[in-house]
């Protein structure tokens, strides 16, 4: 048991306490809520000085829609009835400044439990208060980032249990954030990945070797579906509360992979054009060159026929009749040539209703790969009022590869390099479509040989490439042909048949 004597030391220990207390109000009132005791610490917070202060209602360091609304009496009685209570509201305070304020009261009672009054102590929360706002706005501001972000981002732990997954990613692999937060992020990895992963971030911890964080790389992932995808990851590394955690940026490829296998298909659609177009430049060639050494030979393949028909040895019938032959054949010769230079001439391409922006940009990506990168400066001033025209898609992008590969090897180290695309429309109806470079210009003299087959300016070239644009080109019902541009270099343009939107609806 605690003797008297010792009871009264705790209790003027307890009271010395109290009162020293600075950090928050302390004061007790009477059963009917007025204040009978005034600490120094309720002075420093509120403002009322003790002879201000006693008498009191606790009511008056209420705010005033608390006071109409009745809740000082309603605190104490509950307080009364239910026990201690611990309140969070806004006080006020003598300035009539009002703060954040966590109020505790206690019922005071009696040896035979009579409520005698009450014990009230009160903090000022308002930096906690302000601290807890700013973070909530910062997760806010963290969470809205998340969601605008175009990267997926998966944040995860050194166990690989995620903590974030974004709204990007979310749209990325089906799952929501809250299918996923919690669990291990191998999840969204196929086979090997899937049963590996653990291996790896162990491995990690245990030699702190990068192979992927800090460095990047192309992976495999999966989504809700099953279905899998590529994706480019990249992983930075940073120490939050005494632990690692790991965030990913992530990247879907498939449409980058995509467009890259329609390329490598256009090119090797083109790179067939190509080869079918000189063939038949060069067939056209040789058929003109021998069509008249063929009339020839049929015309003293005749003349030998009516000679050996003269009076004279009946043997010659034989011969007669093989030169007979030999004449039929090399006129049969002469047909099949003509007829192929008169389709080489026609060009019977598959022609179809194309759109001309989407075609010039599908092959200015192939053409200018790596111009960027020499310098050069790409400009497209494309018609809005254009859309389709008749083509066949293949043969007119090749056209326009050759005349910009042209373009580039024309401006080669020049100090201005750009090369300027446009699409309009001529007086004719026709849609003309140029290229302009700033290169050296067209030497004069090639210049009234340019389109033809074996003319070249380049020391390596075969003198194909504008012949096989010509062909192209007229097959198409249009023209092409180069002037000299303004302040140097060369235009090349051509046309090509325009179609309109009620065209193609009929």
């Amino acid at each position: 048991m605690i003797g008297a004597e010792s009871s009264y030391g705790i209790a003027e220990d307890l009271a010395l306490f109290v009162r020293g207390a600075t950090d928050r109000a302390v004061f007790i009132t009477d059963a009917g809520g007025r204040i009978t005791t005034w600490l120094q610490g309720a002075e420093t917070l509120l403002g009322w000085s003790v002879l201000e202060a006693i008498g009191q209602p606790v009511s008056f360091f209420y705010s005033a829609n608390d006071v109409i609304a009745g809740q000082p009496a309603l605190d104490l009685a509950t307080a009364a009835e239910a026990g201690p209570q611990r309140i969070e509201a806004w006080r006020v305070r003598k300035d009539g400044s009002e703060f954040a304020a966590e109020s505790t009261i206690i019922a005071l009672r009696n040896s035979d439990r009579s409520l005698r009054g009450f014990g009230v102590s009160v903090v000022d929360i308002t930096p906690r208060r302000a601290a807890e706002q700013a973070l909530a706005h910062s997760e806010l501001h963290v969470r809205s980032i998340l969601a605008t972000v175009p990267s997926a981002m998966v944040v995860i732990d050194e166990q690989g249990i995620m903590l974030s997954f974004s709204s990007a990613a979310e749209r990325l692999f089906g799952w929501s954030e809250q299918d996923v937060i919690g669990r291990n992020v191998k999840m969204l990895m196929p086979n090997p990945d899937h049963d590996r992963h653990d291996q790896y971030l162990a491995r990690y911890r245990a030699t702190g070797e990068r192979r992927i964080i800090g460095i990047g790389r192309i992976i495999v992932a999966q989504r809700r579906d099953g279905t899998q995808f590529p994706m480019e990851l990249s992983v930075g590394e940073a120490s939050s509360a005494g632990r690692r955690i790991f965030t990913g940026f992530i990247r879907d490829l498939t449409e980058q992979q995509r467009a890259e296998f329609k390329l490598q298909e256009l090119q090797s659609e083109l790179i067939h054009v190509a080869r079918v177009s000189a063939m038949g430049t060069m067939a056209s060639t040789l058929a003109h060159e021998l069509n008249q050494p063929l009339t020839a030979i049929a015309n003293y393949v005749f003349a030998a026929k009516d000679l050996l028909e003269r009076d004279g040895p009946q043997p010659l019938d034989m011969l007669s009749e093989a030169v007979g032959e030999a004449a039929k054949e090399a006129l049969r010769a002469g047909q099949i040539v003509r007829r192929l230079r008169d389709f080489v001439a026609r060009g019977e391409v598959e022609q179809r209703v194309e759109d001309l922006p989407k075609m010039i940009d599908e092959a200015a990506r192939l053409a200018l790969m790596g111009a960027n990168e020499r310098g050069i400066r790409t400009k497209f001033e494309i018609d809005p009022t254009i859309h389709r025209v008749i083509a066949d898609r293949v043969q007119i992008q090749q056209v326009i590869v050759n005349l910009l590969r042209n373009a580039v090897e024309a401006i080669g180290t020049r100090e201005v390099r750009e090369i300027v695309v446009r699409a309009a429309r001529d007086a004719q109806g026709m849609v003309r479509v140029s290229v302009a470079d700033t290169g050296c210009g067209i030497d004069p003299a090639v210049r009234e040989q340019l389109f033809e087959a074996f003319a070249s300016t380049k020391e390596q070239g075969m003198g194909l490439g504008l012949s096989i644009c010509r062909t192209i080109v007229e097959a198409h019902g249009g023209r092409i042909w180069a002037e000299p541009a303004s302040g140097g270099g060369t235009i090349f343009q051509f046309t090509i048949s325009s179609v309109d939107e009620a065209d193609i609806n009929e």
